[in-house]
């Protein structure tokens, strides 16, 4: 593994030599390792300030000092340095700190500041830590902020150039904020000696440099498994597997987490093959993960279960299958990127057994159908909906409630997420989608991060069944009697227009991939199945709660096939309302008015079916 230098540092190299004052924003909180030969052993783990301190001394700067509202400055690295800082700018110490308010004109910190890096003697550097809390509001600040910040511009102008041994250094001063709107905005827009470096958590080459740039095993608990350290360190290709899949795992992983991974393997005694379920158990509070414990058998026969449920649909349930099979044979390479599991967009036809496939999905893989958590997106349909989706920010109404689809994964992280009719919500939550596809986590209002590594995402749609005509009506694209080939090649157009032309947007597209599952309208011999298969568990369950055996004759259920078989633009649902409408109303009326609750034979030997109220004629035992 060859050294890495994060971007922020090689930018920083660039910019410390041509800008007085430099913003970090970002991941400031983090520790970071030091990635270079100097004045500290190089891979050791430090806060931000430790490192600059470090970096900056290796650069050859004679003063470096640290600044933040409650202590004043100080520098806790070395001895002499807030000594030297002192006599440079004529303050006094009390106890190894320098006392200064941040806000007012005279004697403040902004002014010691300006005074430190307007002299050109010795080379300075000022690091100001928690800047984003040095004043209440950068919208509406008072006068004694305004005038601090003032002279702070007032230094970036003033600021000195200084000839050391190691060359001419730029007196700078670095100012450490979460975000860079935790500034007031005339501070650094438009100022050109001002640069803004973003720290971002660390990346894949980071997060490489401090796993496999010592000893692997020892990162985790090398205390604990001397004899799996050994073995690890004769067979470097097993550990290497190792490695790059933990890697992978932790993506937005910040370095304090990856040492919270380390403490917590060792107090878990976690071995090292197991290691990246170190992971699911920081992420989830949960040793064993349901994917992991998936039987081979019961998912090779998963195919007849999900047929029983849903009829006629056999691409849609070879496709919705085989995005298991890819996440247990290990091909999807989602297991090992933080992604969700799965994604797919389920499009068709009302009733053809979209949310019945979802449903069924949860139940094999979770062992209950509630696993699927369903959201109408007709629900989010104005802009500010992804607040109601994910939480308000602080300070907004509902905060204390949390995000719906955030607090759904916080208590399921193992579950079917179906948003349903995804074509309307409002554009602005295709953008949230965009990243839990690509990164596979959220940060909800409350701040706390949400993974949807384990879960299967399904959008569902009616995209390409209508289109509107000339005069802006609605009118129906597909119809039952078109090929199964007809009516994909239709939907599949219909989705590709809407996020292509409609929205602007083919990165959504893009994310789902080939993962378009089109749904085929209900046909004739199809329709018979689901309506036999609907009377036989109603029949079934009167059975088995009332001991009343219900007949039907040919005739009747003749009544109730016609009547199926004229209303298949509306699927197994319309179905079910024919049902409904024929059989189960008109019976439960019979029963009532006859006193019949029990123990008894009905034969039903006709339905009426022309005019309504529907009604039975039937002959009892």
């Amino acid at each position: 593994m060859s050294d890495f230098i994060p971007k922020w540092h090689r930018e920083l190299e660039i910019f410390d030599k041509i800008k007085p004052i430099i913003i970090l924003e970002g991941n400031v909180l983090d520790k970071y390792q030091y990635p270079i030969d100097g004045s500290v052993q190089k891979g050791s783990i430090l806060r931000l300030v430790e490192y600059l301190h470090y970096y900056f001394k290796d650069a050859g700067y004679q003063n470096i000092s640290f600044y933040d509202s409650i202590r004043g400055f100080y520098n806790n690295c070395e001895d002499g340095y807030i000594q030297n800082f002192a006599k440079l700018v004529s303050a006094e110490i009390e106890e190894q700190h320098i006392k200064a308010d941040f806000k007012g004109r005279n004697g403040t910190a902004s002014n010691l500041v300006k005074n430190a890096i307007a002299q050109a003697t010795e080379a300075t550097a000022v690091i100001m830590d928690f800047a984003s809390r040095y004043i209440v509001s950068p919208s509406n600040m008072e006068q004694s902020e305004i005038d601090s910040f003032t002279v702070l511009l007032q230094a970036s102008i003033e600021g000195k150039d200084v000839r050391t041994e190691n060359g001419i250094l730029k007196n700078i001063v670095v100012l450490l904020v979460n975000k860079i709107n935790d500034l007031p905005a005339w501070f650094y827009l438009d100022n050109p000696n001002v640069k803004t470096i973003l720290l971002k958590t660390p990346s894949k080459e980071e997060r490489e440099a401090l796993v496999k740039g010592a000893n692997f095993p020892s990162f985790f608990a090398g205390d604990i498994y001397v004899e799996e350290n050994a073995y690890y360190q004769e067979h470097q290709d097993e550990l290497e597997k190792i490695q790059d899949r933990f890697v992978a795992l932790t993506e937005g992983f910040t370095f304090t987490e990856l040492n919270g991974l380390r403490r917590l393997s060792k107090n878990q005694r976690i071995h090292i093959k197991n290691m990246c379920d170190v992971v699911d158990l920081y992420k989830f509070g949960i040793k064993e993960n349901p994917w992991n414990t998936l039987k081979y058998k019961e998912m090779k026969n998963a195919y007849a279960d999900f047929e029983k449920r849903v009829k006629g649909q056999e691409i849609a349930i070879t496709k919705t299958l085989d995005v298991v099979k890819r996440a247990m044979t290990g091909m999807s390479g989602m297991q090992s990127s933080g992604k969700p599991k799965g994604v797919l967009f389920f499009a068709g036809p009302t009733g053809t057994g979209k949310t019945e496939t979802a449903k069924t999905l949860a139940e094999k893989l979770f062992g209950d159908e509630r696993s699927c958590i369903r959201f109408d997106m007709s629900e989010y349909g104005q802009s500010h909906s992804d607040q109601k989706l994910l939480g308000a920010p602080p300070g907004y109404v509902g905060y204390e409630a949390g995000g719906q689809l955030t607090n759904a994964v916080k208590h399921n992280p193992f579950s079917i997420l179906l948003f349903d009719e995804i074509e309307k919500a409002h554009p602005s939550i295709l953008d949230k989608f965009l990243q839990i596809l690509e990164d596979g986590r959220m940060t909800d209002g409350q701040g706390n991060t949400v993974y949807f590594s384990e879960t299967i995402i399904i959008f569902t749609s009616n995209l390409g069944i209508y289109e509107a005509n000339r005069m802006g009506e609605r009118v129906q694209k597909v119809s039952p009697d078109m090929s199964y080939e007809e009516v994909q090649a239709n939907v599949r157009k219909g989705i590709e227009n809407y996020f292509k032309l409609q929205l602007g947007r083919p990165e959504i597209l893009n994310r789902i991939g080939e993962n378009i599952v089109v749904f085929d309208f209900i046909r004739p011999e199809v329709a018979t199945k689901i309506l036999m298969a609907q009377l036989d568990k109603i029949i079934k369950n009167l059975n088995v709660d009332k001991n009343i055996k219900i007949t039907i004759s040919d005739d009747a259920l003749k009544t109730l096939e016609q009547k199926a078989l004229g209303n298949l633009e509306n699927g197994g649902r319309g179905i079910g309302n024919i049902v409904e409408s024929l059989f189960i109303n008109p019976l439960s009326r019979y029963m009532f008015d006859n006193e019949i609750f029990d123990n008894k034979e009905i034969m039903i030997e006709q339905i009426n079916a022309d005019k309504m109220p529907y009604s039975l004629i039937c002959s009892e035992k």
